[in-house]
């Protein structure tokens, strides 16, 4: 322990409690802290979308206002991660920094197109899948022991799921003027998957690192392909897409592909839960190169 931290008391107490959690747990904490981290890749993704863009910086519009409020309020989640993960003793932040700063390098390919209707269909599932993987973070600490951790963690994920509330609503708006042009825009973006923000992970060493924390998190059940599927069928009922009409031929086979692409994502997700029961375990430079098993 440092000689600052050795001598206060409140980074003592936050020590003695993180002294019981996991190292897959932390595993799984960091990435999610990481994904948060790379706050200005998003930011500049949301400013490619046509019609919604800042076109100044500091423009006006209520579109630009609200891609910078829910940026400052996003910014506040990556810090508080960040600090309890400094003050904990238990990462190598090092080998944390490094894997932000490829991150932020390396950008984000979601296949959104500059456009708006892909787009916000993008931040609607996203959003409620980090709201249900700092859900379930704050769960598992709470579990563990660390109350703290847990209130931050649930802290996070209120705030996600009022972003998610955000976004859905737009999406609505969206369909009730342009069904047929969402509906295809939402079949487009489901068969194109939707890849998580931080899939260009990368620590300098390990090439597969999303891969081997995704595997961690769905083990522990943070974030699983159960989840997409889930989230998909909440989408699907929010939207109301079962029911629309006046559709076009094309938009008839859109409807039908999301309305039935969850049962078939479930089916996949059995056979990949019984490929991971025979998962090695790997080194995670995170933790200081202990393993972790996927």
């Amino acid at each position: 322990m440092e000689h600052w931290a050795d001598k206060n008391i409140l980074v003592k107490e936050l020590r003695e409690r993180a002294k019981e959690l996991p190292d897959d747990y932390f595993v799984v904490l960091i990435g999610d802290m990481i994904t948060e981290e790379a706050l200005p890749t998003y930011q500049t993704m949301l400013n490619t979308f046509d019609g919604v863009r800042d076109e100044t910086g500091a423009s006006p519009t209520s579109w630009a206002i609200w891609n910078r409020g829910w940026t400052s309020e996003e910014n506040r989640h990556g810090d508080l991660l960040n600090k309890y993960l400094y003050l904990c003793g238990r990462v190598d932040m090092r080998h944390i920094e490094k894997t932000i700063q490829y991150l932020i390098g390396s950008g984000m390919d979601i296949r959104t197109e500059n456009n708006p209707y892909l787009g916000f269909i993008y931040t609607s599932f996203q959003e409620r899948a980090t709201f249900i993987s700092h859900g379930n973070t704050a769960r598992l600490a709470k579990a563990h022991g660390d109350l703290k951790l847990a209130q931050i963690c649930g802290k996070i994920a209120s705030d996600e799921k009022r972003h998610e509330t955000a976004y859905t609503k737009i999406v609505e708006k969206l369909f009730e003027i342009d069904p047929d042009g969402m509906v295809l825009a939402f079949a487009d973006m489901m068969r194109k998957k939707i890849s998580m923000p931080a899939h260009f992970m990368y620590d300098g060493r390990d090439d597969r690192l999303f891969d081997h924390f995704s595997a961690v998190a769905q083990r522990l059940g943070v974030y699983t392909a159960k989840d997409y599927a889930d989230i998909l069928e909440h989408l699907v009922r929010r939207w109301k897409v079962e029911n629309l009409i006046g559709l076009s031929g094309e938009g008839r086979k859109a409807q039908d592909y999301v309305c039935g692409l969850a049962a078939k994502i479930r089916r996949l997700e059995e056979r990949a839960r019984e490929r991971a029961k025979q998962a090695p375990k790997i080194h995670f430079s995170w933790i200081y190169d202990r393993k972790v098993q996927l």
